[in-house]
C-alpha cells in the first residue's frame, strides 16, 4: 500500500520512468532516420579504405592507368587548377600559372593543346591580369560547334571578396573572342565565379556551381540555354551542414542528381546534397561519412551510366593519395583503386605560398574510351592520368 504523502514522489517516479523509456528508444530511432537519410547520399563500403595504411589506402593499383605530363614548371614555380577538354579533334588543357604564390597578382592562364593527349604543345596566354584582379580557370563549355573558356577574375587585393566570370569562345581553336559576362538569365553579368566541372544532362540543360559575392556563397546555378553562356539561374538552396565549397556531380540511375562538395570547416569528410528536379532546387547539405582531406574533388558518370569520384580521401590534411571510386546505384561506392601516392611523387622543386604537396584538385572528363583526369602536382606540374574504361 502506497502512503498518500508518496503520491507524488510515484508520480514523479513514474513520469521520471517514462523518460527514460523515451530516451532508450530515441538512439533507435535516430539510427534508422539516419539509415533512411543515407540511401540518398553517397558513402563508401565500410572497409574499403584503410586510413592507416599511408602509402596506398589498402587500395590495388589500376591496371593500364598512364600518367602524361603536360607542363612542368622550370621559370614559373605555381600550376594549379588544371582542366582538359575535347573539341574538333584536339585536346585543350588550361591551368593557372604564377611565379610563386597562389593566387598572387600576377597570377594568369595558359593552355596547352595536342592531337592525342599524350604530346603537349608549349603554353599559350588565355587571359592576364588586370590591375585589380587575378584570373583562375572556371572550366570548359564545349557545345557543339564552339568551345568556350570560363575565367574567373578575383579580386587580387582580397580573394576572400570574390570575383566575377568571364568566358573567351572559339569556333576552330585558333582564333578566341575577347573575354565577355557570363550572363544570367534576366541578361545581368554572373556576379561570382563558376565552379569547373559544371555537368551537361541528357535534355540538355547544364547544371553546376558557382561562388557567390558578398565573399564566396556556394549557390548550386543551372541554365537550359544550349551555349552554356547565358540564362543561369540560382537553384534553391537551403543551409545545411559544413561549410561547402567547390562542388561537383554525378547523375544516379533513377535521375537524381547529387553534389558532393569540400568541407572548410575542416570535418576531413564530403558533404553533399541532392536534386530531384534535374538541379531547380536541392536538399540542405549533410556531412557523409567519405572521408576527404579538405580539398577540391571530381565526379561524374561513364557512359554505361556508373558513378565515380576522384579525390584525395586521407581524412586529414594530406593529398599524396589520388583514388578512383565507382558505383553502380550512385549511393554505395563499393569498388575503389589508387592511382597514384606518395611514393610516386616528384620532390618540390620551388616554394612558394599553399604549395600544398601531392595531388591537388582533379578534375576528369570521359573521352576516347578513356576517363581523362587532369591535376596539379605539388602545384608545380599539370599532369593528367588516363585510366581505361574497361575498368572492372
Amino acid at each position: 500500500m502506497v502512503k498518500a504523502g508518496h503520491e507524488t514522489d510515484v508520480s514523479t517516479l513514474s513520469s521520471v520512468w517514462r523518460l527514460i523509456t523515451q530516451l532508450a528508444v530515441l538512439p533507435v530511432l535516430l539510427t534508422a532516420l539516419s539509415c533512411s537519410r543515407g540511401t540518398e547520399l553517397p558513402s563508401v563500403r565500410e572497409g574499403l579504405l584503410d586510413l592507416s595504411d599511408t602509402l596506398t589506402l589498402g587500395l590495388t593499383r589500376l591496371a593500364g592507368t598512364e600518367r602524361i605530363c603536360v607542363f612542368r614548371s622550370d621559370g614559373e614555380g605555381y600550376v594549379n587548377n588544371v582542366l582538359l577538354s575535347k573539341f574538333k579533334g584536339t585536346y585543350y588543357c588550361m591551368w593557372q600559372s604564377s611565379l610563386r604564390d597562389e593566387d598572387s597578382p600576377d597570377t594568369h592562364v595558359v593552355f596547352a593543346v595536342s592531337p592525342d593527349g599524350r604530346s603537349w604543345s608549349e603554353p599559350r596566354l588565355m587571359a592576364a591580369p588586370t590591375d585589380s584582379c587575378f584570373v583562375s580557370p572556371g572550366g570548359w563549355l564545349q557545345r557543339g560547334d564552339s568551345l568556350a573558356a570560363v575565367l574567373n577574375y578575383v579580386d587580387a587585393a582580397d580573394r576572400s571578396r570574390g570575383g566575377t566570370a568571364w568566358v573567351c569562345v572559339t569556333g576552330d581553336g585558333a582564333i578566341w573572342t575577347s573575354p565577355c559576362p557570363l550572363l544570367m538569365a534576366d541578361g545581368t553579368a554572373m556576379d561570382g565565379i563558376l565552379e569547373q566541372d559544371p555537368q551537361l544532362l541528357p535534355g540538355g540543360r547544364t547544371v553546376g556551381a558557382a561562388h557567390f559575392r558578398p565573399g564566396l556563397q556556394v549557390q548550386p546555378i543551372y541554365t537550359d540555354d544550349p551555349s552554356g553562356l547565358r540564362g543561369w539561374r540560382a537553384a534553391g538552396f537551403p543551409a545545411g551542414d559544413g561549410k561547402p565549397l567547390e562542388p561537383s556531380q554525378f547523375r544516379r540511375p533513377d535521375g537524381v542528381l547529387v553534389m558532393i562538395f569540400r568541407d572548410q570547416a575542416s570535418s576531413f569528410a564530403k558533404l553533399a546534397s541532392v536534386s530531384s528536379d534535374n538541379g531547380e532546387s536541392w536538399s540542405p547539405t549533410v556531412l557523409t561519412g567519405i572521408p576527404d582531406s579538405r580539398s577540391k574533388q571530381c565526379g561524374g558518370n561513364l557512359p554505361d551510366g556508373r558513378s565515380f569520384m576522384v579525390w584525395n580521401p586521407t581524412g586529414g590534411k594530406s593529398r599524396r593519395a589520388l583514388v578512383l571510386a565507382l558505383s553502380d546505384d550512385g549511393v554505395c561506392f563499393d569498388r575503389a583503386w589508387i592511382l597514384a601516392g606518395p611514393s610516386d611523387l616528384t620532390p618540390r622543386r620551388h616554394a612558394g605560398r599553399y604549395k600544398t604537396l601531392g595531388y591537388n584538385y582533379p578534375k576528369a572528363f570521359v573521352e576516347d574510351d578513356a576517363l581523362w583526369i587532369a591535376l596539379s602536382e605539388n602545384k608545380e606540374d599539370a599532369v593528367l592520368f588516363r585510366v581505361p574504361l574497361n575498368t572492372p
